[in-house]
């Protein structure tokens, strides 16, 4: 259980934190770039789709990925050929993505906005108001992405894993870290989140879970669970709710960050913690 008087410590850490300052050292800089709700959307999926590792390395080649788009990521993808345009992303790969695999990300974005309009009209046709959080809905627009023939890219329909490491599912148990915070900056309208798909409560959000918000909640004792995994990501989200239950992913960014800079360990280190803005590592 959290540690008595962390509701207001945590609660005045929010209210001060200075969002904006921090705001270029986040993925979600790039989206921020655009105006139209529909550019947001896709930038924001793409940008989260690469957030993996550190920022100093996936955010130059996200960013990349975007300025070969031009002005409008929406409009881009909706034209979207890979007869047309392949040569354009030439060379590019990040990690465990190859670039066949990062053609295949926006091949299928170009697919389900053809077929659904937007990513919001995907992920809306599997949200129900009586699940309990966006875990249902989430897995449900993943098996559609992963639906989509991608012959055209790979020459025959397959799923390689630099493809798959694009659209981890809460079914396979994985934390869905990154789209967990693409759903974040979608729904919540607060702070430096978008808030431009309606309907979805801001409760209903699941933790975005990577390696910071692990230390720092095992920290302050929101969740005792010793892995990353979908479970995880909901108790720590569930621990949140006693300090905002309407709002419980408003922390999330100001926690991340005090691990990104290294301001949270996860363990004792006397050299930290008794510096702790939280007064409860020390």
């Amino acid at each position: 259980m959290p540690a008595p008087g962390l509701r207001r410590i945590l609660n005045r850490f929010y209210r001060t934190y200075d969002f904006r300052e921090r705001l270029l050292q986040d993925p979600i800089e790039l989206p921020h770039r655009y105006s139209a709700p529909r550019d947001i959307e896709l930038a924001g999926f793409i940008a989260s789709s690469f957030a993996y590792g550190k920022v100093g390395l996936f955010k130059p080649l996200a960013t990349k990925v975007l300025s070969i788009m031009g002005e409008s990521p929406h409009d881009f993808l909706m034209h979207f050929s890979i007869a047309r345009h392949a040569r354009l992303f030439h060379g590019i790969r990040y990690r465990f993505n190859g670039n066949e695999d990062i053609l295949c990300l926006l091949f299928v974005l170009h697919a389900t906005l053809n077929k659904e309009g937007s990513l919001e009209k995907a992920f809306m046709r599997h949200y129900q108001d009586r699940d309990e959080n966006i875990g249902n809905a989430l897995s449900g627009m993943i098996i559609g992405f992963l639906s989509i023939n991608t012959a055209k890219v790979y020459g025959r329909d397959i799923r390689p894993a630099g493809l798959m490491q694009f659209f981890p599912s809460p079914v396979g148990g994985s934390t869905c870290k990154r789209q967990n915070l693409f759903l974040r900056w979608m729904v919540r309208n607060r702070d430096i989140d978008f808030g431009i798909w309606k309907g979805i409560p801001k409760h209903k959000l699941v933790m975005p879970l990577d390696t910071h918000i692990m230390k720092i909640s095992q920290c302050l004792g929101f969740t005792k669970r010793k892995s990353a995994c979908w479970k995880t990501a909901v108790e720590i989200t569930e621990s949140l709710k006693q300090f905002d239950p309407e709002d419980p992913l408003k922390y999330d960014f100001a926690l991340c960050h005090q691990g990104i800079g290294g301001l949270c360990r996860g363990t004792k280190h006397s050299a930290v913690c008794s510096n702790c803005v939280f007064k409860v590592c020390a």
